[in-house]
């Protein structure tokens, strides 16, 4: 399957503006909505903040073409691990990845988190 964009990146809080814009740019290229690209952006940050605090030190995030139209995403922790107990705050991140992405799959273990926005998202 073809890509968009793959990033690497330390996971450090000033690096979220940057994944927020790459974000955007490939929402944007795929032909989303302006309201389906925010959402997006929010996922893909809820995501790495959420590897962030359950130990995670560097993530790889994947970007490409849904199978009927719009982006699939695929963030992963690449350094470190899921040591931390999982925390009010991140159940909360979890429900707003459900509730704003479509078929959201979570391996709590191994730090990925996957998930679809349509076209029309």
């Amino acid at each position: 399957m073809k890509e968009y964009l793959t990033m690497r990146l330390p996971l450090r809080r000033e690096m979220m503006t940057t994944v927020r814009l790459a974000a955007g740019g490939v929402c944007s290229a795929a032909g989303m909505s302006y309201d389906g690209g925010e959402d997006c952006k929010l996922c893909v940050t809820e995501s790495l903040l959420l590897m962030m605090r359950r130990g995670f030190t560097a993530a790889e995030v994947r970007f490409f073409p849904a199978p009927q139209g719009g982006i699939a995403v695929r963030a992963e922790g690449t350094e470190g691990e899921a040591a931390m107990p999982a925390t009010d705050e991140d159940e909360i991140a979890l429900a707003l990845l459900s509730a704003l992405a479509e078929n959201v799959d979570i391996d709590r273990e191994k730090g990925v988190i996957a998930f679809l926005f349509g076209q029309q998202a």
